[in-house]
């Protein structure tokens, strides 16, 4: 398993604002815009699932399922359906009353001869989904 993990940022909303936005998918209108749609297509979401189309070779469709919601603090998904199998993580942690800290984490199972080829887009990947996470209104 290969861990890909991003910076810890600054959220200018409450913990608990936070988590509630993010423990629920159906949320993921507010955030369609940050979402490359020159690579992701096809995206469908209810409050626990979302599925989307990748538009790379080996990829095609994917799709994530919340399978642990710890009120305030991690969502956990899982791949239901992915040509990877990996589980990423949301952990927030209040900095005070309306700022929070916000860290991603993949963990993929990648194998060797494609580890070298992924590592560098995963990390720039998430990186980037927590940058557009850090700025978004909640």
């Amino acid at each position: 398993m290969t861990d890909f993990v991003s910076q810890i940022k600054i959220v200018p909303s409450s913990q608990h604002a936070v988590f509630d936005t993010l423990s629920d998918l159906n949320h993921l209108n507010k955030i369609e815009s940050l979402i490359p749609s020159e690579k992701i297509r096809d995206i469908s979401y209810d409050r626990d699932t979302v599925s989307f189309r990748v538009d790379m070779p080996g990829v095609g469709e994917m799709s994530l399922r919340i399978v642990e919601r710890e009120p305030d603090n991690t969502i956990k998904m899982v791949t239901d359906k992915s040509p990877i199998p990996f589980t990423f993580w949301v952990q927030l942690k209040e900095k005070d009353s309306v700022s929070s800290f916000l860290k991603l984490t993949l963990r993929a199972d990648l194998p060797f001869m494609l580890k070298g080829m992924l590592s560098k887009p995963l990390q720039e990947g998430i990186d980037k989904l927590a940058d557009g996470l850090a700025a978004w209104t909640y």
